[in-house]
Parts: structure tokens; sequence; C-alpha cells
């Protein structure tokens, strides 16, 4: 009868608990003395409830509820690489500069594998509980091979060979095969990686003698090299869901697969548009092509 009355259960927890939970939950529990490295909603209600720093008791459907308002989620885990290149900068600078201002001249290579016969996962569209099967069980007889990949950069355009190896031999041949794209004789710069197979002294002297200018990438940040961005997709649309039962038939569905991308190649204007955007984005975060975000 009392007109103040609200009515109600009472709170159990207060907003002091709510952000202890939280902090808890996104701290690594072997930092707290638990001999595993992530929290189930399970472990983390029995934590919280025999705490000694501050006990709290709650369900763990409730517990979920409070994670998710607090916009803690349960996600992967990341990597990151952390370049120790002393020319890494330099480097950085090179690719750049090569990228913006002779960008219809710029090419990458790379190497992408080692491809192995195998069934692979992915995804594919199927009935609702009726996945895709494919075997479980196989045998590796085949050995490994290797996608010697081309990409040009101005034209959106991605080229290459399967090999057995990486060598020097391979990369001189991809380098020719750059340079028959432009074959005016002016100079090209071709972006790659710090392979030993990319720097043999065969591979410079030719390099020297035909105006190919080779852009290395630093020590641990392939990242800078635009051909990898071309190498997902393979490895979603060929390599995935698939089952090829030899290295003949993948090296066809591969160049299959290429012929269908190039015809299909994202128009200049698109391309150039992107571009533009990626810059404003840049300029807008005060952020270099290639640093880290600088501190507020």
């Amino acid at each position: 009868m009392d007109p103040q009355w609200a009515g109600g259960r009472p709170r159990l927890i207060s907003d002091e608990d709510i952000a202890f939970l939280v902090t808890t939950a996104t701290t690594r529990p072997d930092k707290l003395g638990c001999p595993f490295t992530r929290w189930s909603i399970r472990k983390l209600a029995a934590h919280l409830s025999r705490c000694r720093e501050r006990r709290v008791v709650i369900s763990r459907e409730r517990l979920r509820l409070v994670l998710r308002e607090a916009g803690v989620s349960f996600q992967r885990t990341r990597t990151w690489k952390e370049s120790k290149d002393p020319d890494k900068d330099v480097k950085l600078d090179r690719i750049e500069e090569v990228t913006s201002r002779y960008l219809d001249r710029c090419f990458a290579f790379d190497q992408f594998g080692p491809l192995s016969i195998r069934p692979c996962h992915g995804c594919t569209w199927a009935p609702e509980k009726k996945p895709t099967r494919l075997p479980a069980t196989y045998t590796r007889t085949h050995g490994i091979r290797y996608f010697h990949g081309c990409y040009s950069l101005g034209d959106d355009q991605l080229w290459g060979v399967v090999r057995r190896r990486k060598g020097g031999d391979h990369t001189l041949a991809a380098l020719k095969s750059i340079r028959a794209a432009r074959p005016d004789g002016a100079p090209i710069y071709v972006i790659m990686d710090n392979l030993s197979a990319n720097k043999t002294p065969a591979v410079r002297a030719w390099a020297t003698r035909n105006k190919v200018e080779l852009c290395f990438t630093p020590t641990y940040a392939s990242w800078a090299n635009p051909i990898e961005a071309q190498f997902g997709p393979l490895r979603t649309f060929v390599m995935g869901a698939s089952n090829h039962p030899n290295h003949p038939v993948l090296a066809r569905r591969l160049q299959a697969y290429l012929r269908w991308r190039n015809a299909n190649a994202r128009h200049p204007n698109v391309l150039a548009a992107q571009r533009r955007e990626r810059a404003r984005v840049r300029s807008e975060r005060q952020q270099r092509w290639g640093r880290p975000r600088a501190a507020a």
C-alpha cells in the first residue's frame, strides 16, 4: 500500500560488481591464478563466486547478458608481426612512392604455397543440416607445389604458373613475364619479399640490364606486398571445399580461376576511387601507409 514502492526484486549486484565482473572477464585467467587460458561462462561464474577480492554470485544466463550489455563478446585471437628490419622505413617509403607515382608500371611478385593434394575445408551453400562432405582420411603422396604469381597494380591483372620449388631461375622467369607486359623498355618496378631466390646475382644482373627496379619489402612485413591480398581469393575459391585428385588438375583449376578473375577485373575508375578513399581515410586519421596510428 506504500505509494513510494516501485515493485520488483531488489538488485543483487551493484554497478561496482558489474565493473569488477567485466574486468575479470577481459583478464587472462592464468594472471588470476587459474590453470587455463580463456574463460567459459561456467568457469567465470564459478571464479566470481569464490573470489576473495570481491565475491559476486551471479547466474550463468545473467552473466552472459551483462557481458553482452558491456560490449564484451567471445572472439578469436589475432596475431601480429613486428618488423625489426633496420631499413624498414626506407623500404616502405620507396614502395609507397612507386605505388603512388608509377602505378601503371608497378607490379608485385610472390610465391603462394605450399600447395598439397588433400581435402581442404571451406564453405559452400547446402540445405540446412546437410553440409557438403569431404573425406577425412588421405595420404600425401603427391608432394607439394608453389604458385608463382605476378600482379599488375595498374590494370588489376593476376597471372602465374605452378612450380615444384622456389628457385632463382623461377623468379627470373616471372620477372621476364612482367617485363614482357611492358615491352616499351621504360623502367618498371616490382615489389617482392626478401626470399633468397629473389635476390640471386643472376636476378639482380638481369634486372639492372632491363631497367627493372626490385623493391623489397621489410622483413616480417609481407602485408606491404600488394599481391598478398590476391592470394586470399585463391585459397577461398580454388583451394577451399576442394578435393583435387592430383597437381595437374589443381593447376588447371587455378588457371581457370585466373582467366575468370582477369575477365571480371575491376574497372580502372573504380580502382582509382578506392585508392582516393583510402588516402582520404589515412589523412583524416593522420596515419601514413605502413605506419601504426599516432598516439593521441
